[in-house]
């Protein structure tokens, strides 16, 4: 017979920067800033990619789904962030947190997939431009997109699945700004031991496989930079390729420092720092690293906005 989950807690409470008090208002502001930012880019991306024909290209497809990813994932933390902020000490029911958990796992292991996938376009496109329309057709990336949605969709389950059973007697007080795994389990009083493993060998096997995938196709992709024969075009291509390793390399160093460890027990703050940087950071550099930065995107900002201008024109004539 299975043994029930007899937790007593109901309800969690949520400390977040409470260390920082005097700091409270202008960290309310900065992280809203951020929020906004990064809501409004990635919006801007998802817009842009979908009313411009040239954009329609695997490429583009992933970064539309990339976007669409970052606006949930962010929106997953960031506002209960912002409310601590505003109220110190933020309540949160238990199925709340563990939902909040579950979409945190899901999300996160999306974009790692998601990301490998990106460079392994980069990769065909940049190491065999002539096969790359064979290679990477419409059907094969939206199979690829698929199978990172509907994996990440399954990673996540486990994680929030043994955390639930966990028993939680109290105290209630969760020393982060959001349901993440390290701190819920610090504050269960039955053991973790397993739930530790188990959660470190599913991140040693989506984090590191993911990061080495990404990191492999680079190495590729760098090989056959060396080769371009123009000083120009290797200065071009290595600019866009090094922006693209230093987001990936900020996203995946911080998630594996924080769920690839037998014993996740690092000080309370330190694991807040690191957290804002795949939870609040990323997010935001994603879509200037991957679009604002792209000549081809760029122009088709403007060839919507022209649009819409005209049309607006268009209608206060009438």
């Amino acid at each position: 017979m299975e043994p029930q989950n007899t937790s007593t807690v109901t309800n969690f409470q949520l400390l977040g920067f409470q260390n920082l008090l005097e700091w409270q208002t202008l960290l309310f502001v900065i992280f809203l800033l951020i929020y906004c930012l990064t809501i409004t880019g990635n919006v801007v991306i998802i817009t842009v990619v979908s009313q411009d024909q040239r954009l329609h290209s695997p490429m583009y497809m992933f970064l539309q789904h990339l976007s669409f990813l970052e606006v949930w994932y962010t929106s997953t933390t960031v506002p209960l962030l912002l409310a601590n902020l505003l109220s110190w000490g933020q309540a949160i029911s238990f199925s709340a947190c563990m939902a909040q958990l579950y979409f945190f796992v899901f999300l996160g292991a999306t974009e790692c997939f998601l990301l490998a996938m990106m460079a392994y376009d980069r990769y065909l496109a940049i190491c065999s431009p002539l096969r790359y329309p064979f290679l990477m057709h419409g059907g094969l990336c939206t199979r690829l997109v698929a199978v990172s949605w509907c994996t990440g969709v399954g990673t996540g389950f486990l994680p929030s699945l043994m955390i639930s059973r966990l028993d939680f007697c109290g105290p209630n007080r969760i020393n982060h700004f959001f349901c993440d795994l390290p701190p819920l389990m610090q504050l269960s009083c039955s053991s973790v031991y397993i739930t530790e493993v188990t959660i470190s060998i599913l991140s040693i096997a989506v984090l590191c496989i993911c990061f080495f995938l990404t990191l492999g196709s680079y190495v590729f992709i760098v090989s056959s930079i060396l080769r371009i024969p123009s000083t120009s075009g290797r200065r071009k291509t290595f600019s866009t390729c090094g922006s693209h390793l230093a987001v990936v390399t900020i996203y995946y160093g911080t998630m594996i420092s924080m769920y690839v460890r037998p014993h996740p027990h690092l000080l309370p703050e330190i694991n807040k720092i690191i957290s804002v940087f795949y939870t609040v950071v990323t997010p935001l550099l994603n879509p200037v690293i991957y679009s604002l930065r792209n000549k081809d995107f760029k122009e088709a900002v403007r060839k919507v906005m022209r649009r819409k201008c005209e049309s607006s024109a268009s209608f206060r004539y009438y």
